[in-house]
């Protein structure tokens, strides 16, 4: 018998130690009176200018070609704003045992919130599954999201999202769909500029989100919400979430083969269907919690390493998997399937 192997060390993800030092920043030095204001108007800026990059990197004509997959789309979306919703309104039952009421409040919005783009992609492409099948369930996720999400946390926090209304919806339209819209139609002149100076502005991404980190958890200090979280809550939390995360790779992918799907379109479904954006959730929590949004990011951020170090290992034992053999008539010409998405026979 084979040993287990392992991987020699755990993939830390570097920007998580930045997410980390950027809290510990606002804990010692956190913005208050005109500082304060500062921060808030340059990180609703920052995130506007964020989305208005993502709409000028999606190639309209990439987006129309991955409709043509529309059965692998409505499974992702089915399993990030419906599945996804469904467990968190179950871990109600938790409360007050073993979470508070605030961290409840915030695992919940993390089962609301789109999936991720990048780490889906780059799983998908490192297990050998449909990568243009990814980059387009991505997408579709973060562009629904921004209605979405507003909608299911009105629906399902209430109250708790400290007095949703039609204007958050409004502000997160302006600040997050209308930036979008204009990168997607200025994308004729920004997206060459875009892909060839895609490192520097994946720079201005991180930064965004760092800045909206800096803000919330500044405002959470000064309002000392950190007083309502200890410990054992924190360990509690951990141990639902990575519940949450296992149950939600085991339905995607065994639910996908139930579904029919093949073994690249169950890859990218398992790694976009089970994750959670922090790019995309991080500023809804700031519209929709305000001074308590640092308490309702904590269980997406705790989330957000647990899922790329997790997928990660299995990304790697996917891609030592051994791929099936062509059918005769698949080796003489590509299948539908193949030509409708993008992927090359296994």
């Amino acid at each position: 018998m084979k040993r287990p192997h392992w991987p020699r060390r755990l993939p830390i993800d570097p920007y998580i130690t930045l997410l980390l030092a950027t809290v510990g920043l606002a804990a010692l030095l956190p913005a208050r009176g005109a500082g304060a204001d500062v921060a808030s108007g340059a990180s609703t800026a920052a995130i506007a200018f964020l989305f208005f990059l993502y709409g000028a990197r999606l190639s309209t004509r990439e987006a129309l070609d991955g409709l043509k997959h529309w059965r692998l789309h409505v499974t992702v979306l089915v399993c990030t704003f419906v599945v996804f919703p469904v467990l968190g309104l179950a871990a109600g039952g938790l409360v007050p045992v073993f979470l508070t009421d605030p961290l409840y409040q915030g695992l919940l919005f993390c089962t609301l919130v789109p999936s991720t783009i990048q780490s889906s992609i780059a799983f998908t492409s490192i297990a050998r599954g449909n990568v243009p099948a990814a980059i387009c369930a991505g997408s579709f996720s973060s562009l629904a999201g921004i209605v979405v999400t507003p909608l299911l946390a009105a629906a399902l926090l209430g109250g708790g999202t400290g007095g949703f209304s039609g204007d958050s919806l409004v502000k997160i339209v302006l600040q997050l769909l209308v930036p979008f819209l204009a990168g997607q139609v200025t994308r004729r002149w920004t997206g060459g500029f875009v892909a060839r100076h895609r490192k520097v502005l994946g720079l201005v991404d991180r930064g965004s989100i760092l800045l909206v980190v800096y803000t919330a958890f500044s405002e959470g200090m000064v309002q000392g919400v950190w007083h309502q979280v200890s410990p054992a809550r924190l360990g509690g939390l951990l141990v639902i979430e990575a519940v949450l995360l296992a149950v939600m790779l085991a339905l995607t992918w065994y639910g996908a083969k139930g579904f029919g799907f093949g073994r690249e379109d169950r890859i990218a479904i398992q790694f976009a269907g089970s994750k959670k954006s922090l790019a995309a959730g991080l500023p809804m929590a700031s519209v929709l919690f305000g001074a308590h949004a640092s308490l309702a990011v904590l269980p997406l951020m705790l989330f957000h390493q647990m899922q790329l170090m997790v997928c990660a290992v299995i990304a790697k034992r996917r891609s030592r998997d051994p791929l099936p053999e062509p059918a005769p008539d698949d080796r003489a010409a590509p299948s539908r399937t193949e030509v409708g998405t993008g992927t090359r026979p296994g």
